[in-house]
């Protein structure tokens, strides 16, 4: 579609910049936003933040499938995503004060988010090993729609459980006094950037596969790497400022909760992806990030309950284990998906 491979590689970066910086932005305006309307810190990781932070992912994967028709960037930028988004976790440990472990301090209420994620993203693996499908339509299978099912009720779940807990961890983060804006002014400024970011992650997958094309890397890798690592970067934003003001368990909850909607992009994909079935039309190196994401799921579930109470190095084991699987996950997938 386009001319210029360096335009391609130019393009991807200003879209790149332009979902990382309206993240940002539209992080504040959704946390504003929750305030308002009384929904509280509590849920806005998880829920409101996670749902905004997914938009460049929702809106890539509808471009991937519908425009581009690619099942591999598609399914790749939202099991890439997966990845990037709990490599997040490195960052995060990082940037916490030195010999505070980030997993060692945060609630436990986030093992059950993500155990529920591992639960769907096996799920993702077993609808791409599986050859057959129950068809419900000639392009829409059982599969696709049983992610949704499984959201709604992972959303049950962790209501009724958050409900239950007299003390949340999140709620003794130290937090920094939130300064109340309109609601006219909140909904307007969320309204804005959004519109940037979905404009943006638009035309991503187009530029994506021009750079897969040209460099001959392969559209799995692509799509696992620079499409997911540029859809991540309002969770990167996110992460960075809730991190530095004492809000790690507002950032966690949003990386686990942007993991868990992203198995439901999947079934908003499928919809768009006429070709036939999205999870059948993809190449099996896809398991490679799908058991990544799961080992590196289980892993931080090993750190919120094992808890280890300082950290040696700059960042702590469980983060460390959680880089090296990830950095394993990618070197895979160069030398495998080509």
């Amino acid at each position: 579609m386009f001319d210029s491979f360096a335009f391609a590689i130019v393009a991807f970066l200003f879209c790149a910049l332009v979902i990382f910086f309206a993240g940002r932005k539209l992080s504040y305006y959704g946390s504003q936003i929750a305030e308002i309307t009384g929904m509280g810190r509590a849920w806005t990781g998880l829920i409101l933040l996670s749902l905004v932070t997914t938009l460049p992912e929702l809106v890539s994967g509808i471009s991937a499938s519908a425009i581009v028709q690619s099942a591999d960037l598609a399914v790749g930028n939202v099991i890439g995503s997966c990845a990037f988004n709990l490599s997040i976790l490195v960052l995060m440990d990082w940037i916490v004060p030195k010999n505070k472990p980030l997993l060692g301090h945060a609630s436990q209420s986030h093992i059950l988010a993500a155990a529920i994620g591992i639960v769907m993203i096996t799920s993702v693996g077993i609808g791409i090993y599986f050859p057959g499908e129950i068809e419900i339509t000639h392009w829409i299978g059982l599969t696709s729609i049983s992610f949704l099912l499984m959201y709604l009720l992972a959303m049950r779940i962790i209501f009724l459980y958050n409900r239950h807990q007299q003390s949340s961890a999140a709620q003794n983060d130290k937090q920094e006094e939130t300064i109340l804006i309109s609601k006219k002014k909140a909904f307007t400024g969320y309204a804005v950037y959004a519109i940037l970011i979905i404009a943006a992650a638009l035309f991503l997958p187009q530029f994506a596969n021009r750079i897969a094309e040209e460099t001959g890397l392969g559209k799995s890798f692509v799509g696992t790497l620079f499409l997911a690592l540029s859809t991540s970067l309002p969770e990167i934003a996110i992460s960075i400022s809730a991190v530095r003001m004492g809000a790690t368990d507002l950032s966690i909850g949003n990386i686990l909760g942007s993991n868990i909607f992203n198995i439901v992009i999947l079934f908003i994909d499928d919809l768009f992806y006429i070709k036939g079935h999205l999870l059948k039309d993809v190449s099996e190196i896809q398991m490679i990030s799908i058991f990544s994401v799961i080992a590196m799921s289980a892993t931080a579930i090993i750190g919120l309950i094992y808890k280890a109470g300082t950290k040696r190095f700059v960042i702590a084991w469980d983060t460390m284990i959680i880089f090296l699987i990830y950095i394993l996950n990618l070197i895979l997938l160069f030398f495998y998906a080509n």
